[in-house]
């Protein structure tokens, strides 16, 4: 059982990783006309999630072949994602441009982070 749910995770990270990496690359290198669409986007916090998606890609393929190492790369991005939304926050109470849609998303990523990370714990028994 823990070898399908670490199946499961593994490709659920990495289509995640991979939907991350491309919104994420199209904003930051304008791909598609995407950068315009999204408003008022907040760079950091694009480039943290760019980042976070070469970790959860990597995540995957560790998860696929079972390496220990999957569960410290997935802390780094829950690391990133944490300093992200803090700098996020810092940037709001600023007073500066944002989307609220980002906060919700940022969330998302951290709670997802925490859940692949438990997963990541139960299924690589470390």
């Amino acid at each position: 059982m823990k070898k399908n749910v670490r199946i499961v995770a593994a490709i659920f990270l990495m289509v995640f990783g991979l939907l991350t990496l491309f919104l994420s690359s199209s904003i930051l290198f304008d791909w598609f006309g995407l950068r315009a669409k999204e408003g008022d986007y907040v760079q950091f916090i694009v480039v943290t999630n760019f980042s976070c998606s070469f970790l959860y890609l990597v995540a995957a393929y560790g998860l696929f072949i079972k390496k220990a190492w999957v569960y410290q790369l997935l802390w780094i991005a829950l690391i990133l994602l944490v300093i992200g939304i803090v700098g996020l926050m810092v940037h709001i109470y600023s007073g500066n441009l944002y989307e609220t849609r980002t906060v919700g998303a940022m969330i998302f990523r951290i709670v997802l982070t925490i859940g692949f990370l438990i997963l990541a714990k139960k299924t690589l028994n470390q």
